[in-house]
């Protein structure tokens, strides 16, 4: 399969529009509506929210796949159904990918030796049966990846992203309030900070590790399958870390619940405009219950459509704004 960093780009090229929706489904959310028609096949059960959240998404999808070129199911949300949650996970993935688009998975996933192996192959590459064929199984396009566990353990993602033409997102520089607790220690006390320019600390050495390890997979279009994760809540970091990772492209999370706007964005995208996509997830898919999308619960799917085309509006204007819009 084509280099996953050539697909994202020419994807996001396509729809003018660098930005992804997050499918983070939460029940009470849910259209009344929709949980309703479940109970009444499935009766108050696991099965009928996994049903919902499946029915939910697909409506999120068939309103919006022409506006955007990426959607971000965060795993956990489908994961606490169990074999359902996952269930409506999986048909979620093949939804979007019928419909033309990227499926970026956020599971934050690593371990050790083997375990993170059998992620890797789960998650993007393929598993065995019992015959020793092998076939892929949840078959994201992409992953976010925990860089703690060091290099040996992050490799098995890297080999997938060169054999099956799929991406990760190492976590560089998480959006939430107490990522600093850890993420921002400084790692030399004796640095020269002046003249690196930048402060050296954990999440600017993840910043160079994610470099690093990206090298094997960079595609046509000069930027690789390594991309990092750089929450737009922190903007001047985000100047360091795109210095630092020029050829990964950027997952930015942060933006409209959480309180970034467009403009926060910028600094990771490189020069040319491109090297970055960002992620709105409850801003959109629950835009029918905010004040300034308000909708009735049966036209949930067009709110979520306007605001990701207010969202787009907001990212490409501050792109223009900067003097690196594409398009």
């Amino acid at each position: 399969m084509k280099n996953f960093a050539d697909r994202l780009l020419e994807a996001i090229d396509e729809k003018q529009n660098p930005c992804c929706i997050g499918l983070d489904p939460r029940i009470k959310n849910i259209p009344q509506y929709i949980r309703d028609e479940n109970i009444d096949k499935y009766g108050n059960t696991m099965e009928a929210v996994g049903r919902s959240f499946l029915d939910f998404n697909m409506g999120i999808i068939d309103a919006t796949h022409d506006v955007v070129p990426a959607y971000k199911p965060q795993m956990a949300f489908y994961e606490q159904y169990g074999e359902f949650g996952v269930a409506a996970f999986k048909r979620t993935v093949e939804h979007v990918k019928r419909n033309g688009c990227i499926a970026i998975e956020d599971a934050k996933r690593n371990d050790i030796g083997s375990t993170s192996k059998a992620y890797a192959d789960g998650h993007l590459g393929e598993v065995e049966l019992c015959d020793a064929t092998t076939k892929p199984s949840l078959d994201v396009d992409a992953i976010t990846v925990n860089p703690y566990l060091g290099s040996d353990c992050t490799n098995p993602f890297v080999e997938n992203c060169k054999k099956h033409g799929k991406g990760i997102f190492v976590l560089v520089k998480t959006s939430n309030k107490s990522s600093g607790e850890i993420q921002d220690k400084q790692t030399d006390i004796f640095g020269d900070a002046e003249k690196l320019g930048y402060v050296p600390q954990v999440f600017t050495d993840v910043a160079q590790l994610v470099d690093e390890w990206g090298r094997d997979v960079i595609g046509e279009r000069g930027y690789s399958s390594v991309g990092a994760v750089v929450g737009a809540t922190y903007p001047i970091q985000a100047i360091t870390t795109r210095k630092l990772m020029s050829k990964a492209i950027i997952l930015v999370p942060g933006v409209g619940a959480q309180g970034a706007t467009g403009k926060d964005t910028i600094p990771n995208f490189n020069k040319d405009g491109q090297g970055a996509i960002i992620n709105s997830s409850r801003g959109i898919i629950f835009a029918y219950q905010t004040e300034q999308f308000k909708r009735n619960e049966f036209e949930f799917d067009k709110a979520a459509r306007e605001s990701a085309l207010a969202m787009k509006d907001d990212i490409t204007s501050a792109l223009k704004e900067a003097g690196i819009l594409r398009w």
